[in-house]
Protein backbone atom coordinates (compact mmCIF):
# COMPACT_ATOMS: atom_id res chain seq x y z
CA UNK A 1 0.00 0.00 0.00
CA UNK A 2 2.95 1.92 -0.40
CA UNK A 3 2.06 5.40 -1.91
CA UNK A 4 3.20 6.72 -5.51
CA UNK A 5 3.55 10.25 -4.61
CA UNK A 6 3.84 12.26 -1.50
CA UNK A 7 2.09 15.31 -2.41
CA UNK A 8 2.92 18.67 -1.37
CA UNK A 9 0.90 21.20 0.28
CA UNK A 10 0.39 24.06 -1.80
CA UNK A 11 -1.30 26.69 0.51
CA UNK A 12 1.36 28.34 2.19
CA UNK A 13 -1.19 29.08 5.71
CA UNK A 14 -2.27 25.32 5.69
CA UNK A 15 1.38 24.33 5.28
CA UNK A 16 2.55 26.53 8.11
CA UNK A 17 -0.81 24.96 10.18
CA UNK A 18 0.61 21.42 9.30
CA UNK A 19 4.43 21.76 10.30
CA UNK A 20 3.23 23.75 13.62
CA UNK A 21 4.94 27.18 12.03
CA UNK A 22 4.11 30.37 13.35
CA UNK A 23 1.88 32.83 11.37
CA UNK A 24 -0.16 35.93 11.69
CA UNK A 25 -3.29 34.84 9.41
CA UNK A 26 -4.64 31.31 10.21
CA UNK A 27 -5.77 28.74 7.30
CA UNK A 28 -9.45 28.65 6.56
CA UNK A 29 -11.89 26.20 5.72
CA UNK A 30 -15.29 24.92 7.06
CA UNK A 31 -17.00 21.47 6.26
CA UNK A 32 -19.53 21.41 4.04
CA UNK A 33 -18.61 24.59 2.24
CA UNK A 34 -19.44 23.48 -0.76
CA UNK A 35 -22.73 22.48 0.36
CA UNK A 36 -26.81 23.25 0.08
CA UNK A 37 -26.19 26.91 1.92
CA UNK A 38 -24.43 27.75 -1.68
CA UNK A 39 -26.29 29.08 -4.91
CA UNK A 40 -23.63 27.82 -6.91
CA UNK A 41 -24.02 24.22 -5.77
CA UNK A 42 -28.02 24.99 -5.74
CA UNK A 43 -28.05 25.96 -9.18
CA UNK A 44 -25.97 22.51 -9.87
CA UNK A 45 -28.36 20.70 -7.97
CA UNK A 46 -31.36 21.71 -9.94
CA UNK A 47 -30.02 19.48 -13.16
CA UNK A 48 -28.26 17.20 -11.61
CA UNK A 49 -28.76 14.49 -8.30
CA UNK A 50 -26.81 14.58 -5.52
CA UNK A 51 -25.78 10.87 -6.52
CA UNK A 52 -24.19 12.77 -9.60
CA UNK A 53 -22.62 15.58 -8.27
CA UNK A 54 -20.66 13.07 -6.14
CA UNK A 55 -19.52 10.35 -8.80
CA UNK A 56 -19.40 12.23 -12.05
CA UNK A 57 -15.70 13.52 -11.59
CA UNK A 58 -15.90 16.76 -13.59
CA UNK A 59 -18.81 17.84 -11.69
CA UNK A 60 -17.52 16.99 -8.42
CA UNK A 61 -14.49 19.30 -9.31
CA UNK A 62 -16.97 21.76 -10.25
CA UNK A 63 -18.92 21.87 -6.97
CA UNK A 64 -15.62 21.65 -5.02
CA UNK A 65 -14.41 24.56 -7.00
CA UNK A 66 -17.57 27.21 -5.99
CA UNK A 67 -17.05 28.20 -2.61
CA UNK A 68 -12.96 28.55 -3.49
CA UNK A 69 -13.68 31.18 -6.22
CA UNK A 70 -16.54 32.70 -4.71
CA UNK A 71 -15.37 33.25 -0.86
CA UNK A 72 -11.21 32.49 -0.69
CA UNK A 73 -11.11 29.42 1.10
CA UNK A 74 -7.54 28.49 1.65
CA UNK A 75 -8.24 24.85 1.28
CA UNK A 76 -10.63 22.84 -1.10
CA UNK A 77 -12.34 19.70 -0.47
CA UNK A 78 -13.35 16.63 -2.09
CA UNK A 79 -17.28 16.83 -2.86
CA UNK A 80 -18.22 13.43 -1.89
CA UNK A 81 -19.90 11.25 0.84
CA UNK A 82 -19.52 9.73 3.92
CA UNK A 83 -21.23 6.65 2.98
CA UNK A 84 -20.18 5.52 -0.47
CA UNK A 85 -17.59 2.54 1.24
CA UNK A 86 -20.61 1.27 2.49
CA UNK A 87 -22.58 1.15 -1.20
CA UNK A 88 -19.05 0.05 -2.24
CA UNK A 89 -19.40 -3.15 -0.19
CA UNK A 90 -23.09 -4.33 -1.31
CA UNK A 91 -25.50 -1.97 0.43
CA UNK A 92 -27.55 -0.03 -1.53
CA UNK A 93 -27.16 3.78 -0.96
CA UNK A 94 -30.37 5.74 -2.16
CA UNK A 95 -30.75 9.85 -1.39
CA UNK A 96 -34.99 10.89 -0.20
CA UNK A 97 -33.30 13.32 0.22
CA UNK A 98 -30.87 12.16 3.17
CA UNK A 99 -29.52 8.96 3.21
CA UNK A 100 -31.08 5.49 3.12
CA UNK A 101 -29.45 2.20 2.62
CA UNK A 102 -31.12 -1.03 1.23
CA UNK A 103 -30.70 -3.21 4.56
CA UNK A 104 -29.26 -3.07 7.57
CA UNK A 105 -26.65 -4.90 9.15
CA UNK A 106 -29.00 -6.96 12.44
CA UNK A 107 -26.79 -9.59 13.44
CA UNK A 108 -23.15 -11.07 12.40
CA UNK A 109 -24.62 -13.47 9.85
CA UNK A 110 -25.69 -10.02 7.68
CA UNK A 111 -21.38 -9.40 7.32
CA UNK A 112 -21.87 -12.20 4.37
CA UNK A 113 -23.78 -10.26 1.86
CA UNK A 114 -20.93 -8.02 2.22
CA UNK A 115 -18.33 -7.70 -1.00
CA UNK A 116 -14.61 -8.28 0.07
CA UNK A 117 -12.29 -5.59 0.61
CA UNK A 118 -10.48 -6.24 -2.96
CA UNK A 119 -14.26 -6.42 -4.38
CA UNK A 120 -15.15 -3.37 -2.98
CA UNK A 121 -12.73 -0.81 -3.63
CA UNK A 122 -13.09 -0.36 -6.99
CA UNK A 123 -16.67 1.39 -6.41
CA UNK A 124 -14.28 3.91 -4.98
CA UNK A 125 -11.84 4.99 -7.78
CA UNK A 126 -14.38 7.62 -8.23
CA UNK A 127 -13.44 9.62 -5.68
CA UNK A 128 -9.24 9.41 -6.87
CA UNK A 129 -10.73 10.43 -10.49
CA UNK A 130 -12.91 13.29 -8.76
CA UNK A 131 -9.56 14.46 -6.67
CA UNK A 132 -7.67 14.63 -9.76
CA UNK A 133 -9.78 16.76 -11.94
CA UNK A 134 -10.48 18.89 -8.60
CA UNK A 135 -6.45 19.57 -8.33
CA UNK A 136 -6.25 20.27 -11.99
CA UNK A 137 -8.92 23.26 -11.62
CA UNK A 138 -8.48 24.72 -8.25
CA UNK A 139 -5.95 27.72 -7.94
CA UNK A 140 -2.19 26.68 -7.75
CA UNK A 141 -2.13 27.68 -3.77
CA UNK A 142 -4.97 26.71 -2.83
CA UNK A 143 -4.65 22.97 -1.07
CA UNK A 144 -6.56 19.95 -1.41
CA UNK A 145 -8.00 17.60 1.11
CA UNK A 146 -9.96 14.48 0.77
CA UNK A 147 -12.62 12.79 3.75
CA UNK A 148 -13.72 9.80 5.37
CA UNK A 149 -16.42 8.81 7.98
CA UNK A 150 -14.83 6.98 10.83
CA UNK A 151 -15.12 3.09 10.83
CA UNK A 152 -17.58 3.50 14.02
CA UNK A 153 -19.73 6.75 12.27
CA UNK A 154 -19.76 3.92 9.31
CA UNK A 155 -20.92 1.64 11.67
CA UNK A 156 -23.88 3.00 12.95
CA UNK A 157 -25.40 3.83 9.63
CA UNK A 158 -24.72 0.09 8.71
CA UNK A 159 -26.71 -1.27 11.58
CA UNK A 160 -29.91 1.31 11.42
CA UNK A 161 -30.59 1.46 7.43
CA UNK A 162 -29.68 5.32 8.10
CA UNK A 163 -28.69 8.04 11.09
CA UNK A 164 -31.85 8.51 12.84
CA UNK A 165 -29.84 9.19 16.30
CA UNK A 166 -30.68 6.25 17.90
CA UNK A 167 -27.19 3.99 18.60
CA UNK A 168 -28.96 1.51 21.43
CA UNK A 169 -28.87 -1.38 18.82
CA UNK A 170 -25.56 -0.41 17.73
CA UNK A 171 -23.88 -0.77 20.75
CA UNK A 172 -25.38 -3.75 21.61
CA UNK A 173 -23.84 -6.51 19.22
CA UNK A 174 -20.45 -6.47 19.82
CA UNK A 175 -19.71 -9.51 17.93
CA UNK A 176 -21.34 -7.64 14.77
CA UNK A 177 -19.15 -4.42 15.31
CA UNK A 178 -16.19 -6.71 15.55
CA UNK A 179 -17.09 -8.07 12.29
CA UNK A 180 -17.63 -4.83 10.63
CA UNK A 181 -14.74 -3.06 11.63
CA UNK A 182 -13.03 -6.41 10.07
CA UNK A 183 -14.16 -5.28 7.01
CA UNK A 184 -14.58 -1.44 6.97
CA UNK A 185 -10.89 -0.77 8.12
CA UNK A 186 -9.15 -2.32 5.10
CA UNK A 187 -11.80 -0.80 2.87
CA UNK A 188 -10.93 2.39 4.48
CA UNK A 189 -7.04 2.23 4.43
CA UNK A 190 -7.44 1.46 0.55
CA UNK A 191 -10.28 4.58 0.73
CA UNK A 192 -7.40 6.35 2.00
CA UNK A 193 -4.71 5.66 -0.35
CA UNK A 194 -6.69 6.11 -3.57
CA UNK A 195 -7.54 9.73 -1.85
CA UNK A 196 -3.94 10.58 -1.42
CA UNK A 197 -2.81 9.23 -4.61
CA UNK A 198 -5.40 11.64 -6.13
CA UNK A 199 -4.04 14.17 -4.80
CA UNK A 200 -5.10 14.93 -1.15
CA UNK A 201 -2.46 16.64 0.95
CA UNK A 202 -4.81 15.30 3.83
CA UNK A 203 -7.34 13.07 5.04
CA UNK A 204 -9.98 14.23 7.48
CA UNK A 205 -11.82 11.53 9.77
CA UNK A 206 -15.47 13.03 9.97
CA UNK A 207 -16.58 10.93 13.15
CA UNK A 208 -20.15 12.26 13.64
CA UNK A 209 -21.65 9.35 16.10
CA UNK A 210 -18.44 9.00 18.05
CA UNK A 211 -18.96 11.71 20.65
CA UNK A 212 -22.17 9.39 22.10
CA UNK A 213 -19.75 6.45 23.36
CA UNK A 214 -18.18 6.34 27.10
CA UNK A 215 -14.80 6.46 27.35
CA UNK A 216 -13.93 2.85 27.15
CA UNK A 217 -15.72 2.16 24.28
CA UNK A 218 -14.66 5.79 22.44
CA UNK A 219 -11.06 3.80 22.82
CA UNK A 220 -12.12 1.22 21.70
CA UNK A 221 -14.25 1.48 19.07
CA UNK A 222 -12.63 4.76 18.07
CA UNK A 223 -9.36 5.70 18.72
CA UNK A 224 -7.81 1.93 18.21
CA UNK A 225 -9.05 2.01 14.68
CA UNK A 226 -7.91 5.61 14.05
CA UNK A 227 -4.53 4.55 15.35
CA UNK A 228 -4.72 1.73 12.60
CA UNK A 229 -5.24 4.40 9.58
CA UNK A 230 -3.21 6.61 11.14
CA UNK A 231 -0.26 4.40 11.52
CA UNK A 232 -0.44 3.56 8.03
CA UNK A 233 -0.50 7.11 6.72
CA UNK A 234 1.45 9.17 9.06
CA UNK A 235 0.80 12.79 8.89
CA UNK A 236 -1.43 12.39 6.26
CA UNK A 237 -4.38 11.70 8.87
CA UNK A 238 -6.50 14.29 10.13
CA UNK A 239 -9.38 13.61 12.69
CA UNK A 240 -12.63 15.18 13.59
CA UNK A 241 -15.43 13.77 15.75
CA UNK A 242 -18.61 15.86 16.62
CA UNK A 243 -19.76 16.61 20.22
CA UNK A 244 -16.85 14.54 21.81
CA UNK A 245 -15.67 15.65 25.24
CA UNK A 246 -12.13 17.15 26.23
CA UNK A 247 -11.57 13.48 28.19
CA UNK A 248 -12.06 11.76 24.61
CA UNK A 249 -9.95 14.32 22.94
CA UNK A 250 -7.47 13.40 25.04
CA UNK A 251 -7.06 9.33 23.73
CA UNK A 252 -6.37 10.87 20.80
CA UNK A 253 -4.90 14.41 21.17
CA UNK A 254 -0.97 12.76 21.20
CA UNK A 255 -1.66 9.97 18.55
CA UNK A 256 1.45 9.04 16.62
CA UNK A 257 1.17 10.47 13.23
CA UNK A 258 -2.45 12.29 13.49
CA UNK A 259 -1.94 15.21 11.75
CA UNK A 260 -4.43 17.10 13.81
CA UNK A 261 -7.97 17.22 14.94
CA UNK A 262 -11.03 19.51 14.91
CA UNK A 263 -13.16 20.29 17.88
CA UNK A 264 -16.61 21.85 18.18
CA UNK A 265 -17.77 25.18 19.47
CA UNK A 266 -17.92 23.53 22.80
CA UNK A 267 -14.63 24.04 23.78
CA UNK A 268 -12.75 27.40 24.45
CA UNK A 269 -10.30 27.55 21.62
CA UNK A 270 -7.87 29.91 22.75
CA UNK A 271 -7.57 28.27 26.08
CA UNK A 272 -7.11 24.88 23.95
CA UNK A 273 -4.32 26.93 21.77
CA UNK A 274 -2.42 28.57 24.83
CA UNK A 275 -2.48 25.19 26.59
CA UNK A 276 -0.30 23.48 23.41
CA UNK A 277 -3.61 20.62 23.10
CA UNK A 278 -2.52 19.49 20.54
CA UNK A 279 1.13 18.56 18.81
CA UNK A 280 -0.49 18.75 15.18
CA UNK A 281 -3.27 21.22 14.05
CA UNK A 282 -6.11 22.07 15.98
CA UNK A 283 -9.36 23.59 13.81
CA UNK A 284 -12.47 25.19 14.21
CA UNK A 285 -14.49 26.21 15.83
CA UNK A 286 -16.57 29.26 15.45
CA UNK A 287 -20.50 28.22 16.50
CA UNK A 288 -21.97 27.98 12.49
CA UNK A 289 -25.38 28.58 13.96
CA UNK A 290 -24.48 32.38 14.64
CA UNK A 291 -23.59 32.67 10.77
CA UNK A 292 -27.47 33.54 10.71
CA UNK A 293 -27.53 36.27 12.99
CA UNK A 294 -28.53 39.56 11.40
CA UNK A 295 -25.20 41.28 9.50
CA UNK A 296 -24.64 43.30 12.40
CA UNK A 297 -24.92 41.02 15.42
CA UNK A 298 -23.30 38.68 13.74
CA UNK A 299 -19.77 40.72 13.52
CA UNK A 300 -19.97 41.15 17.00
CA UNK A 301 -20.59 37.50 17.77
CA UNK A 302 -17.55 36.60 15.65
CA UNK A 303 -15.49 39.55 16.94
CA UNK A 304 -16.21 38.36 20.53
CA UNK A 305 -15.10 34.84 19.73
CA UNK A 306 -11.82 36.27 18.02
CA UNK A 307 -10.96 38.27 20.78
CA UNK A 308 -8.97 35.62 23.12
CA UNK A 309 -7.32 34.00 20.22
CA UNK A 310 -6.10 37.93 19.11
CA UNK A 311 -4.50 38.49 22.71
CA UNK A 312 -2.47 34.98 22.53
CA UNK A 313 0.84 35.30 20.50
CA UNK A 314 1.83 33.86 17.16
CA UNK A 315 3.96 30.99 18.66
CA UNK A 316 0.73 30.10 21.05
CA UNK A 317 -1.50 30.23 18.16
CA UNK A 318 0.70 28.13 15.78
CA UNK A 319 -1.36 24.84 14.30
CA UNK A 320 -4.52 27.10 14.30
CA UNK A 321 -7.20 25.94 11.13
CA UNK A 322 -10.14 28.86 11.44
CA UNK A 323 -13.36 27.27 11.12
CA UNK A 324 -16.84 26.19 11.99
CA UNK A 325 -17.51 23.85 15.40
CA UNK A 326 -19.17 21.34 12.85
CA UNK A 327 -20.13 22.04 9.00
CA UNK A 328 -21.93 25.11 7.28
CA UNK A 329 -26.01 24.50 7.86
CA UNK A 330 -28.78 24.82 4.96
CA UNK A 331 -29.85 28.43 4.87
CA UNK A 332 -26.79 29.91 5.96
CA UNK A 333 -26.50 33.46 4.33
CA UNK A 334 -23.75 33.52 2.23
CA UNK A 335 -22.81 36.94 3.06
CA UNK A 336 -22.11 35.91 6.53
CA UNK A 337 -19.65 33.23 5.50
CA UNK A 338 -17.92 35.88 2.89
CA UNK A 339 -17.76 38.61 5.77
CA UNK A 340 -16.71 35.70 8.24
CA UNK A 341 -13.51 34.74 6.07
CA UNK A 342 -12.63 38.92 5.14
CA UNK A 343 -13.30 39.96 9.24
CA UNK A 344 -10.59 36.66 10.16
CA UNK A 345 -8.11 37.68 7.64
CA UNK A 346 -8.67 41.46 8.96
CA UNK A 347 -8.25 40.99 12.40
CA UNK A 348 -5.06 38.74 12.16
CA UNK A 349 -3.46 40.98 9.83
CA UNK A 350 -0.12 42.50 10.81
CA UNK A 351 0.94 45.29 8.62
CA UNK A 352 4.37 45.66 7.41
Amino acid sequence: MKLETVTQIRNPRFANALAGIPQDIPPIWFMRQAGRYHSHYRNLKEKYSFTELCKNPELAAEVALGPVKEFGFDVSILFSDILFPLEALGMGLDYNPGPVLSFRLDSEKDLSKLRSCSEAIAGLEFQKKAMLLTREILPKETSLIGFLGGPWTLYTYASSGKHDGNLTHSKVNSGLIAGFFEMIIPLLLENLRLQLEGGAELVMIFDTAAGDLSPYYFKEYVAKPLQRLVSRFPGKVGYYAKGTTEHQLDLIKNMEGLAGFGIDHRFSMDQLLKDGYSRGFLQGNFDQSLLFLPRDEFKKALLNYLEPIKRLSKEERKGWVSGLGHGVLQGTPESNVKEMIEIIREEFHVSA
